[in-house]
């Protein structure tokens, strides 16, 4: 099972602030950056989750998070097309997929995700997505469909709304601006933690 409290975070800085509070589910999602660079920080990631007991998920980097013997990759559709699935297995790695659609969903269950994530929920600010918001409702539906696999719900997500997510079926809720962008990102981190850990 995932921890209910996903976030999801731009670089291993944060990583690390985030561990050091108690979050035990964490995905660094590092954009534009050189192959060096994105080594680095998916190496001291994977040490700072280490230290804390943390569980680490690398967003689309599926090479990186084999060579670094990373536990967890996530990857988007784009990312379904290429990468080696059989090579993310032998390495032992678990995948998770995002999924926005029916369409997508039948894509993701065919590599025999370990869990699957579903957005946008709620609107989101933080990329252009060309899909409506999925609402509340529909995480009932995904969690029929996936089967006993984690749902995680992501995408506009402030604290309330990832409650509402955990009820309406939803195992785990991510969250980016809520946590990094919040004026106390640590304080905002375990008002998360206690309240999700804490729900039914």
């Amino acid at each position: 099972m995932l921890d209910r409290f996903y976030p999801v975070v731009p670089d291993a800085d944060w990583v690390s602030r985030l561990v050091s509070v108690g979050t035990r589910l964490i995905q660094l999602r590092i954009k534009e950056q050189p192959h060096d660079e994105v080594r680095r920080q998916v190496r001291q990631a994977r040490h700072a989750c280490a230290a804390a007991g943390a569980q680490l998920i690398v967003n689309d980097f599926w090479r990186v998070a084999i060579d670094e013997g990373c536990d967890y990759v996530h990857l988007g559709q784009e990312d379904l097309v290429d990468a080696d699935i059989e090579a993310l297995r032998k390495a032992g790695l678990r995948i998770g997929v995002s999924t926005h659609d029916h369409a997508e969903l039948e894509k993701g269950l065919a590599i025999d995700p370990d869990y699957v994530a579903l957005g946008p929920i709620y609107p989101t600010k933080l990329k252009q997505m060309p899909w409506a918001p999925q609402g509340v409702a529909r995480l009932a539906e995904w969690k029929r469909l996936i089967g006993p696999r984690p749902l995680v719900a992501i995408g506009g997500l402030t604290l309330e709304r990832a409650l509402l997510c955990l009820a309406g079926g939803a195992d785990s809720a991510a969250v980016v601006g809520d946590v990094v962008n919040h004026a106390d990102p640590l304080g905002q981190a375990r008002a998360w933690i206690a309240a999700t850990r804490g729900a039914s």
